[in-house]
């Protein structure tokens, strides 16, 4: 096997998962939601079906047919705080618009806040919550709440703000919904509060949901893909995507404590995490109208006739910081998936941001990072280019060797196996200390890609964002020919077949760069640069060590 043959291998394979990806996100057909039985909470006391609701026994006609209109009607409450504007619906008290003012949707767009929820077309993307019961009329997200004002803002000075929205029974029961936002916090609490003003026992279970269509309104790379759909944690399986097809083929039922869901983008998460050790019956469902629902129902409370109850949890809603999702909820720092490399990755990440708070640039932060993950394979790849400069030597030999043998395959194979072994060169030298360093560098790619860190960052001159594509395409550029100066350091291939591809492949990926986030075209920039400048040194090295040797 040469070397050749494996960077040909490798760079193929590359491209090839970048097409999968691309034409996953953008061309995978949709597959048309099924009626689906909805789960049920437990055996003893069954509850009235509808689609959108945790279950269980037969509902009228009606209330199925009213359920089939996607979103009904309310007024909007819109609160503002330092980093939300949001809007919550009186129908149900739904928090159906989520705005971040402090991430704008673009750099050309500095003062339009990032979108990140909604209950319109094509962005479908809301948390809904309810109690159910057994007792009476229930206060689920279809029924009507009061509230005292339409607009709540964060004053100056204040560190919380308190948006309640009230409803009551006729029979007597009233409820409390509160959603408590917090200064400079993406975390949002949720509370139910219950007084049961009827002469009998109140029996109710807190259910929280989350609602979206398949639409990927996230601002990630063009051609890049990246997961959309939910997420589960539990302390025994630990972290689980639930996507939108495992929620079409079959609904999820499954108990768990200490756990938390999750609908994930690409750098953004809305999670639900309910109180610690509190047992949670954990659902999905699959919609009409390609809608997909992710969310958990609590344990059964039983309140006493003129007492009360609260039942609580918390939302986050926002980008994907590690240091504050980690503080929320075991796990769910795990919503930046770095896939089966974490291991790897979240070093990787905690030193990039090391790095980044001594020089104060994302950009240099991954030069710096590039550079040291060089050094600490400073070994392994001088071996490698060893084995490397020793294969370019032979490489007239064995052009007179294959047009000798040209047509005996055995023969040829095995005079080149007597020149290596009378050269004392290990064709698979070069080889193996480059497969140990392709998973450190595929779990940075992975870092670079993941980190909403990342998002607008500037790094100088030109380029603006970090996670955008270079807008003069001058980094694809340079990594393109960074790969043609690596391909003349490297041995001729034998096979003219194989020479020219390739000669086409660092075309190849200038394209398919050009396209991507200019993070990771300075990583590979810097990583290539670096190794130019490392093999022709050793190169240089071993053919005057050759030279020397014949004189």
């Amino acid at each position: 096997m040469d070397n050749q043959r494996l960077f040909l291998f490798i760079a193929l394979s590359f491209v090839l998962l970048l097409l999968w990806e691309a034409w996953q996100k953008d061309y995978e057909p949709v597959p048309v939601p099924a009626e689906v039985a909805a789960p049920g909470l437990d055996s003893q006391r069954s509850l009235p079906d509808i689609p959108d609701l945790p279950q269980t026994e037969p509902q009228d006609s009606a209330a199925q047919e009213k359920d089939q209109q996607v979103f009904q009607a309310g007024q909007y409450v819109r609160v503002v705080t330092d980093i939300f504007d949001i809007k919550i619906s009186t129908l149900g008290g739904d928090l159906r618009y989520a705005d971040l003012r402090k991430l704008p949707v673009s750099l050309d767009k500095p003062d339009e806040p990032l979108q990140l929820m909604g209950d319109r077309p094509p962005l479908l993307f809301i948390a809904q919550s309810g109690l159910r019961s057994p007792d009476g009329t229930e206060p689920t997200h279809h029924v009507e709440y009061q509230t005292p004002k339409l607009e709540y803002r964060l004053a100056e000075g204040d560190s919380e703000l308190q948006v309640p929205l009230h409803w009551t029974s006729p029979e007597g029961v009233r409820v409390t919904k509160v959603y408590t936002f917090m200064r400079g916090s993406y975390q949002v609490k949720l509370a139910h509060r219950v007084h049961n003003g009827t002469g009998n026992d109140w029996h109710g279970r807190q259910y929280r949901q989350l609602q979206r269509s398949r639409v990927d309104k996230s601002d990630g790379p063009r051609f890049i893909y990246t997961y959309t759909g939910g997420v589960l944690y539990s302390p025994e399986e630990k972290y689980e995507k639930i996507d939108f097809d495992d929620m079409l083929e079959e609904d999820l039922g499954r108990n768990v404590s200490n756990g938390w869901v999750a609908m994930i983008q690409h750098y953004f998460v809305v999670a639900l995490v309910p109180d610690a050790d509190e047992n949670n019956y954990y659902y999905t469902k699959a919609l009409p109208g390609e809608r997909y629902v992710i969310g958990l129902v609590g344990p059964q409370i039983t309140v006493a006739p003129g007492a009360a109850a609260v039942f609580s949890s918390t939302l986050y809603v926002g980008p994907k910081l590690q240091d504050r999702l980690k503080e929320l909820a075991p796990g769910l720092e795990l919503t930046v998936d770095y896939g089966i490399l974490t291991v790897l990755s979240k070093p990787l990440f905690w030193l990039l941001t090391k790095i980044h708070s001594l020089i104060g640039n994302w950009g240099w932060a991954i030069v710096i990072l590039t550079m040291l993950i060089k050094l600490a394979f400073f070994k392994l790849s001088e071996t490698s280019y060893k084995s490397m400069a020793n294969m370019r030597k032979l490489t007239p030999r064995m052009k007179a060797l294959k047009e000798r043998y040209s047509d005996d395959r055995q023969k040829l194979n095995k005079a080149m196996m007597d020149l290596y072994k009378t050269e004392k060169i290990n064709p698979l030298g070069g080889c193996l200390p480059i497969l140990v360093q392709i998973p450190v560098f595929i779990a940075l790619y992975w870092v670079l890609l993941e980190s909403v860190e990342l998002r607008q960052a500037p790094f100088m001159l030109w380029i603006r964002d970090l996670s955008a594509a270079d807008p003069f395409f001058v980094l694809p550029l340079i990594m393109g020919a960074t790969m043609m100066m690596q391909q003349r350091l490297n041995p001729a291939p034998v096979d003219p077949i194989q020479a020219k591809v390739m000669m086409v492949l660092p075309l190849v990926f200038t394209v398919f760069f050009a396209f991507f986030p200019s993070g990771l075209v300075l990583y590979w920039v810097t990583n290539n640069t670096l190794s130019i400048a490392q093999q022709w040194v050793i190169t240089r090295r071993v053919e005057q060590g050759g030279k020397s040797n014949n004189r």
